[in-house]
């Protein structure tokens, strides 16, 4: 098995397993923590009369459904996700909000989208996880119309977010089976290296490319921060196995990790972020660019 195609399992394993399951059953604390994100990327959906857009890495549908209320009867967001936890998850809260969305369970990288379909391709945290970069972009500039926006969110550097690995410091002297993140592999700061995202998608055909840094505040009761640590990240995918006393004990010691970013009744962290956008090219400049 090529290294490829061994990630890809994984990944599929990860969120169609414990990870997948996580994430749906903290998705109200995930939506509120992440809901800066969301405002950010609801400016960004067309104003067309029929706009049609596609989330990619949905997850359990959060803004997939928040782009589709602002769309209104005037288009539809599609979302799109590799967890079939999540989007069956998605799918049930389509139901009860009667949200003009839909969602299929593929992974982005592979699937046949109808090809130039996309007004936008957004994203919320969700395109670091593919195992050909390169390629799945490829994939998503086939299924975006011409002239079609790109913009997603993504993490940058783990060294810039101390928030987002402070569990994983505290608890591993406890917890020796604690994977190392390797730089550049799929997760969570795949897009740490801006020269990197921007080299993939210049090699997977799209133009305009932007990509700045924001610093975005985000919020989360102190009183959920528990369930936080040991349900999300590899933290919590780790203690979902462990014995009783062994995840007692690193509760007692990542606990007060926190203490630095508890304000009151919150729990406030800056997510240092990329806001990337790219365009895909008309029929007249790819005319153009070929002289």
């Amino acid at each position: 098995m090529d290294t490829a195609h061994q990630t890809d399992v994984e990944q599929t394993a990860l969120w169609n397993g414990p990870a997948g399951r996580a994430w749906v059953e903290t998705q109200d604390l995930l939506d509120q923590m992440f809901k800066p994100f969301e405002n950010l990327l609801l400016g960004t959906a067309p104003a067309g009369p029929a706009g049609c857009v596609l989330d990619v890495g949905c997850g359990t549908g959060g803004t997939t459904l928040a782009i589709a209320r602002a769309l209104g009867g005037k288009g539809q967001c599609v979302g799109v996700d590799i967890s079939e936890p999540m989007i069956a998850a998605a799918r049930i809260r389509a139901e009860r909000q009667s949200a003009p969305a839909s969602f299929i369970r593929a992974d982005a990288q592979r699937h046949s989208f109808e090809p130039a379909s996309f007004d936008l391709i957004t994203s919320r945290l969700g395109v670091m996880f593919f195992d050909d970069p390169v390629r799945a972009f490829a994939n998503l500039r086939r299924a975006a119309k011409d002239g079609a926006e790109l913009r997603f969110i993504a993490w940058r550097s783990a060294a810039e977010n101390p928030f987002m690995t402070t569990a994983e410091r505290a608890a591993a002297p406890l917890l020796p089976n604690l994977p190392a993140r390797r730089p550049d592999a799929p997760g969570q700061f795949a897009f740490a290296d801006r020269h990197r995202v921007c080299t993939i998608l210049e090699e997977s055909g799209w133009t305009d490319i932007d990509i700045r840094p924001i610093d975005v505040d985000c919020t989360l009761p102190e009183k959920e921060l528990v369930r936080y640590l040991t349900r999300l990240g590899p933290v919590g995918l780790i203690l979902q196995e462990t014995d009783d006393q062994t995840r007692a004990q690193v509760i007692e010691t990542v606990r007060p990790a926190f203490d630095s970013y508890v304000r009151g009744t919150d729990v406030r962290f800056t997510a240092a972020c990329w806001m990337v956008g790219a365009r895909a090219p008309s029929v007249a400049s790819r005319v153009t660019a070929r002289g």
